[in-house]
């Protein structure tokens, strides 16, 4: 199997970028995009929720946040209701729109499935993504969220 590279990468980074831009209307500061190569520094936050790919491609793209952004941003989408499922449903928005992107770049044959979404303690990543991941943090006004993209090429 194959990893994907650093120009891959920007797919990613571009589909972040995006999602937060329609949603908010304001950009968001990429702090730094980097091959793990050991520990998962923190990556994880209260809510993540990720997407298992396969066909071409297999792993899982993952995406944690706060659930104090995940409240701001459905506020901002106007959303009354902010209880624990919205927030989820949030988080598992963010990973399939991201998901979505990045199989516009890598093409059909990256299969995606629907998100599955959970609470998470700060230390649930380290447990489940390979050394070969790569880390995505982003900031968005004073909240700090990540993706983790933990694909391989298999064909």
């Amino acid at each position: 199997m194959k990893g994907i590279n650093e120009k891959d990468i920007y797919t990613f980074v571009d589909a972040v970028s995006a999602f937060f831009f329609q949603v908010t209307e304001e950009k968001v500061e990429i702090k730094t995009a980097y091959l793990l190569e050991g520990d998962v520094p923190s990556a994880t936050f209260d809510l993540t929720s990720y997407i298992t790919l396969s066909g071409d491609f297999s792993g899982r793209i993952y995406f944690s946040a706060p659930r104090s952004m995940l409240t701001h941003l459905l506020l901002l989408m106007g959303e009354q209701i902010r209880d624990n499922d919205r927030l989820l449903d949030t988080a598992g928005e963010i990973a399939n729109t991201i998901s979505g992107n990045a199989r516009r770049h890598f093409g059909e044959t990256m299969e995606i499935s629907v998100p599955t979404t959970q609470a998470t303690d700060p230390d649930w990543l380290k447990t489940v993504v390979s050394p070969q991941s790569y880390v995505i943090l982003v900031k968005w006004k004073q909240y700090r969220a990540s993706v983790v993209v933990d694909i391989q090429r298999t064909a």
